[in-house]
């Protein structure tokens, strides 16, 4: 179990970011682990032939049995939405020097030996670390980059102006219990419970701050292997089946009849934050026509709009709510 002391100052600097060079390198369980994200298996098997193509063997290399991953490979987001370049820059800032201890906490606590082509790289752990951040680089470019990474970006600004309303209208009890089973929140304390019984340890938030990440790739909350790291827990994604473009929900057919069949879609969907190019992919057209509805649903007071970052989202607004006839949100 992890533990997270928190007083009231360090609860009022909890805040929410997302990383794309996490995304990568956590993704690199859908190649050795592939039935533990099944909501991204299909687009996963897209990018297949891509990323064959590259230094698999060592990305491979880089996920324990367990599914552990080295912590220099998530450094914690310096901002709530920082580009892959600059995160990117910190992997390759680790000095060489503790590049074996980073490989050793995450295979040798399980009783798995280092994999031979990073055992061997160790003999220049310079050249090693170069050539990981590397090949994390040309897999963002090439396989992630250009057709997932738009789309897994959508949900997740979603997920953060989600989560950013419980915390306003709730508090944060309520946010850490909704963020995953595993959290538990009493006394000052914020624990992680895991069924590994050596992965353990008491962190002191201190003024630090707390960084809670939201991923595709765990099923339940997850933190850093070493409690030196800076406070940070990675949480499961709200909004992922969004990914595999299910079809839009049914409608009332005398909505369709008042607003038009892609409005009155659009308004189903919009029962949880989204942007122009998450809404366009769901729906299977083209951003263009997603933003000519929008600008009239929003016109005629049935969604509400904010920026998020670079992106703007939309939302169903009470009276769209009403319209629609779905449940009042508290």
């Amino acid at each position: 179990m992890h533990r997270f002391k928190l007083d009231l100052a360090d609860l009022a600097t909890t805040w929410f970011a997302c990383s794309p060079i996490q995304e990568a390198a956590l993704s690199l369980r859908m190649w050795t682990h592939p039935g533990y994200y099944a909501l991204q298996s299909a687009a996963f098997e897209r990018l297949r032939p891509a990323f064959e193509r590259l230094d698999s063997a060592l990305l491979l290399s880089l996920v324990g049995a367990n599914r552990w991953i080295p912590d220099f490979l998530t450094p914690r987001p310096a901002t709530p939405w920082p580009d892959f370049r600059t995160e990117l820059a910190a992997v390759r800032a680790l000095p060489p020097e503790q590049l074996r201890t980073e490989l050793e906490q995450t295979f040798l606590p399980h009783h798995q030996p280092l994999p031979a082509v990073l055992a061997a790289g160790l003999a220049d752990p310079a050249r090693l670390l170069a050539r990981i951040a590397d090949a994390l680089e040309e897999y963002w470019e090439r396989c992630l980059a250009p057709a997932w990474w738009p789309q897994a970006r959508a949900v997740l600004e979603a997920d953060l102006v989600y989560r950013s309303r419980v915390l306003a209208r709730q508090g944060a009890a309520a946010l850490f219990a909704d963020l995953d089973h595993r959290l538990r929140w009493a006394d000052g304390i914020l624990s992680i419970d895991r069924r590994w019984k050596d992965w353990d340890g008491e962190i002191t938030v201190d003024g630090r701050g707390l960084v809670l990440v939201p991923t595709f790739f765990a099923r339940g909350a997850i933190t850093m292997i070493s409690n030196d790291r800076p406070p940070q827990i990675s949480y499961p994604a709200r909004g992922q089946a969004g990914m595999a473009r299910p079809r839009p929900p049914a409608t009332p057919r005398a909505l369709e009849r008042l607003l038009g069949a892609p409005k009155a879609r659009l308004l189903a969907l919009l029962a949880e934050p989204g942007s122009t190019t998450d809404l366009a992919y769901r729906l299977g057209v083209t951003p263009g026509a997603v933003s000519q509805h929008l600008a009239v649903l929003h016109a005629t007071g049935l969604v509400t709009r904010a920026r998020h970052g670079r992106s703007v989202l939309y939302s169903r607004s009470a009276l769209g709510d009403e319209l629609s006839g779905a449940p009042r949100r508290s």
